[in-house]
């Protein structure tokens, strides 16, 4: 049985050392995904920032570039496949051949359910979960055709176990990303293509920001036995777990919770 390699002092390479490789992050410059992508780009790798907002991409890219990380915006509208392969292939112009993708494109939507209209329920679908299949579609595909192998690493949510209030058509759509990713993780093993999906709890973030009113996070905190709401850097340690083929190498079609305990939680 060969041994796990340990860290090389002399060099700083390591289990979590990702220098050499290209990650794609696509809803890069969200508040979630931007400190992926710092994460990232401390431990070594170069960063392709794909968003819809070109200036939030861009000062993202800057801040990189100011701690010397090679970085590139791209531009794209995520529930695109045309939209999705240009990026691709500027990608790949850019930067070379991504090793490392990263979902993390999300909306949400707190209209009750019989107020709920099928322009909304498409909206949030086709953003989390049809801009999540064609990203593992066309970055996988090139994965495949590379034959170097690789990591995709998809946004899943706490909400897509249980059946949380308010959050009906978002809910949906992250348990999508579930079987999505188990899936896939069957599908490209024989190409040595690693799928999992991080299961954050309560994050602050763009898209839930108007849902946590006072009292929605009263009871996120007594349902959570960290007793508080997660910080975005936080998930930074498992991302970078999960994209190292070094340190998590056996690991794929994995839901991996970052919770602070809710998922143990019952009465």
């Amino acid at each position: 049985m060969s041994s796990v390699p340990a860290a090389d002092s002399a060099s700083g390479t390591g289990l979590f050392d990702l220098t050499g490789r290209v990650a794609a992050v696509v809803g890069g410059a969200g508040v979630l995904g931007g400190t992926v992508c710092h994460g990232f780009g401390d431990a070594g790798a170069a960063i392709a920032v794909l968003d819809r907002s070109q200036e939030r991409a861009d000062e993202l890219v800057a801040a990189l570039g100011a701690k010397g990380v090679r970085a590139a915006a791209f531009v794209l509208d995520a529930s695109d496949r045309a939209s999705v392969q240009a990026a691709q292939k500027e990608i790949e112009a850019k930067l070379g051949p991504v090793d490392i993708l990263v979902n993390a494109v999300g909306i949400n939507s707190g209209t009750p359910f019989f107020e709920l209209d099928l322009e909304e329920w498409h909206r949030v679908l086709d953003t989390n979960l049809t801009s999540c299949l064609l990203a593992c579609q066309i970055f996988g595909k090139a994965m495949v055709d590379r034959g170097a192998g690789g990591s995709i690493i998809n946004f899943s949510s706490t909400s897509s176990e249980v059946p949380l209030s308010r959050v009906l058509t978002y809910s949906v759509s992250k348990a999508g990303i579930n079987i999505l990713t188990r899936y896939l993780a069957r599908e490209l093993a024989p190409h040595k293509i690693r799928v999992n999906a991080i299961v954050p709890g309560f994050f602050p973030a763009e898209q839930n920001r108007k849902l946590l009113d006072d009292a929605r996070i009263e009871a996120i905190l007594r349902h959570t036995p960290a007793g508080r709401l997660g910080e975005a850097e936080e998930l930074v340690g498992t991302m970078i777990w999960l994209a190292s083929e070094r340190a998590s190498g056996f690991v794929t079609g994995a839901l991996i919770r970052v919770d602070g305990g809710f998922s143990a939680m019952t009465i």
